[in-house]
């Protein structure tokens, strides 16, 4: 059964959450990095920077720069499509995995202490 959150409880938990991947030194991403890594992550695949940039309705080189700051972490790599070489397609990696995981177990947890 779903539980009900009100507005107060959620901010708290995203600032809980946030101060957890501070404290922990998870990476300094971004909210707009953060957007495009879930997405990558829980959307299903190909993912291009072409699709990436219409699906958030930002600009292309937007979508290229969080993915060199993302890349650089290891949380994704990209690739030239070998069918159309015009596309960059993104992969996942196991280290990108492990940090949304991370989060949606941080997530959950600072939910569960609301139930208590």
């Amino acid at each position: 059964m779903a539980q009900e959150i009100r507005p107060g409880q959620a901010l708290f938990v995203w600032r809980d959450v946030n101060l957890d991947l501070v404290r922990q030194g998870a990476p300094d991403l971004s909210s707009r990095q953060y957007a495009i890594l879930m997405t990558i992550y829980l959307d299903l695949p190909p993912h291009t920077v072409r699709g990436l940039a219409e699906k958030l309705r930002v600009t292309k080189p937007v979508i290229t720069r969080a993915l060199d700051t993302m890349g650089k972490l290891g949380l994704v790599t990209r690739e030239r499509d070998a069918l159309d070489r015009r596309n960059v397609v993104i992969k996942r990696t196991v280290a990108g995995a492990q940090a949304v995981d991370g989060l949606a177990e941080l997530i959950v947890a600072h939910f569960r202490e609301l139930s208590r």
